[in-house]
């Protein structure tokens, strides 16, 4: 755990990380998210099942703005979800998170800036019940954690609706300098 979290816990209890994001992973990464590269979706979700060992109830892909799913045309994370739903047999919830507000990327920003950024930027959806959570362990499912922020974000929404843990997996994880 970092000095940062010790001085404030994420809403997370755990991260499982397979990758640094250093070369070659992040042009891999890139070619998921930017190029289209589909395929390497299965083979990121593959290694990632290989580190599971404490299993949640479900699992939900860390949402995209509607307009970032219009131009980008698919969600790298729910690509990821999908495969694990079908390697661990965990069911992915696509219908109980959604990002409320189209921030700029947060690759583009501070620290500091990022978690501001992020800020309201998720809420349970409407058609939601937050009752189905009550209880749950929670897992987001997202390509690369730097900050945190987003998953941080995501997991403060998804207790306030009821989950009792919540786990981040993510593909690749910035590590420090």
């Amino acid at each position: 755990m970092c000095g940062h979290c010790i001085k404030t816990p994420p809403h997370f209890n755990r991260t499982v990380a397979v990758f640094g994001y250093t070369f070659p992973l992040d042009k891999l990464i890139q070619a998921l998210k930017y190029g289209e590269r589909l395929e390497l979706a299965h083979s990121f979700a593959d290694q990632l099942a290989q580190h599971i060992i404490i299993r949640p109830d479900s699992m939900i892909a860390m949402p995209l703005h509607p307009a970032r799913l219009q131009e980008r045309g698919f969600n790298q994370s729910l690509e990821l979800a999908r495969r694990l739903e079908k390697k661990l047999h965990i069911p992915v919830l696509t219908n109980v998170c959604e990002r409320v507000r189209d921030t700029p990327p947060q690759s583009t920003l501070s620290r500091n800036a990022r978690n501001k950024n992020m800020q309201q930027a998720f809420a349970c959806t409407k058609n939601f019940s937050t009752q189905d959570l009550s209880g749950q362990h929670i897992a987001i499912v997202d390509d690369v954690m730097t900050s945190g922020a987003s998953l941080n974000e995501v997991a403060r929404v998804l207790r306030a609706a009821g989950a009792s843990e919540v786990s981040a997996w993510v593909i690749a994880r910035t590590l420090p300098r």
